[in-house]
């Protein structure tokens, strides 16, 4: 069985692992969104229907669209390990102390592999469970509180997961909120009958990286943003374990503003054609970037900075990285941004899907030779996140 590959941004995409929104994002409240990373209350409803749209979308224009939580389901099914390592994963001892975590665990133990799958990613109050016992954790929680913090990013399948060439990559995740969503996805990712034919690459520290700071440029050429999300030492160890697999032989380290409206690179800049980005005017210019190589076993060559595109461009063996931009107006520049007009997810070659809401953005892209097909995204953007952060591409036809 041939593995399957993605070796750039923009090769013509053939499957596709996405996640549909559930019950996890009903558990956010104004008490909680903020500390689950969201900036509004979504719809949930809404969202699925938005969601669904992407995904028929994609299939029609055939692409194979997995869902990670059938991933999910057939992979606990398949294996027990995964069963047990899902639940160890969830409960936490720190929060709950040794005895409550123990009788959680159990309850855990005791469900079916739908219910199972159901609470790892929807998460479970004490009101959902049958504990009780001597616990002063316990006594003084609310009836709403969670034993087990649901996962309402999830639908973020981009972040917790990168594939690079025949491997996969599980992220370190920056922020609290999400740590155990990277490992749920790399339990369903591993034991998964047709996925797990896929082999792990694992950088040998757990400094923080996220996919949507991952940009493949070019076959064999990285950019990792660094802010937020991914640290210097998360570039450096992702860097590493690159060379180290033969996947690279240039990384580009991209420092990015340390806020929310840019937590990830691709919140300011995708590919969109083998030598083109839709970038925010407001890094066009002042974006940098180290560039890493290997320098023998064990050591890297780091040179920089420099500005970002003849450093990428160099590095992809073109004249020139061209740069399409929402314009020099600045709000509603400033306007698209937030609301993810750099986040796109191509197709094909100068074929990408954005959301219909980036009028701005859309219509440059289509100036500049890019047909743009759009999807409603406006509860899908609730959680900061476009198309690309939606999608992670499990395989891609090659370039030329």
């Amino acid at each position: 069985m041939d593995v399957p590959q993605v070796g750039s941004e923009v090769g013509t995409l053939r499957s596709v692992v996405l996640h549909r929104p559930g019950p996890e994002l009903e558990r956010l409240t104004p008490r909680n969104a903020d500390r689950l990373l969201f900036d509004g209350i979504p719809w949930v409803e809404r969202a699925q229907v938005e969601h669904d749209a992407f995904a028929d979308l994609l299939r029609a224009e055939g692409v194979r669209v997995l869902l990670l939580g059938d991933v999910l389901r057939e992979s606990l099914a398949a294996a027990p390990a995964a069963r047990d390592t899902g639940i160890a994963d969830a409960v936490d001892e720190r929060l709950l102390g040794r005895e409550l975590a123990g009788a959680v665990r159990a309850e855990l133990a005791a469900l079916d592999d739908d219910a199972l799958a159901d609470a790892l990613v929807g998460g479970r109050t004490f009101a959902e469970l049958t504990v009780t016992g001597h616990s002063l954790v316990r006594a003084m929680a609310g009836p709403h509180d969670f034993a087990v913090d649901p996962l309402p990013n999830l639908m973020f399948t981009r972040d917790s997961s990168v594939r690079v060439g025949p491997r996969i990559v599980a992220s370190s995740m920056g922020m609290p909120a999400r740590r155990r969503e990277a490992s749920l996805v790399a339990l369903a990712q591993r034991h998964h009958p047709e996925l797990g034919a896929v082999a792990p690459t694992a950088p040998r520290d757990p400094s923080a990286v996220e996919g949507g700071d991952v940009l493949l440029l070019a076959p064999g050429v990285l950019a990792i943003g660094v802010g937020e999300r991914t640290s210097p030492a998360g570039a450096e160890s992702f860097a590493r374990a690159m060379f180290a697999d033969g996947l690279a032989h240039t990384v580009l380290a991209v420092p990015i503003a340390q806020r929310r409206a840019t937590m990830h690179l691709d919140t300011v800049a995708t590919m969109v054609d083998v030598d083109t980005m839709v970038i925010y005017p407001g890094v066009l210019e002042g974006l940098e970037a180290w560039t890493v190589r290997p320098d023998g076993p064990d050591h890297l060559q780091i040179t920089g900075p420099e500005p970002f595109r003849p450093a990428a461009a160099r590095a992809m063996g073109i004249d020139t990285l061209r740069a399409v931009d929402t314009g020099l107006e600045s709000i509603a520049a400033e306007r698209e941004q937030w609301d993810d007009g750099n986040n796109t997810l191509a197709l094909a070659p100068g074929r990408v899907v954005a959301y219909e809401r980036n009028t701005t953005t859309n219509a440059r892209l289509e100036a500049a030779g890019i047909e743009v097909l759009t999807i409603a995204g406006f509860e899908l953007g609730s959680g900061r996140g476009g198309p690309r952060c939606l999608s992670c591409p499990w395989e891609r036809g090659p370039l030329g």
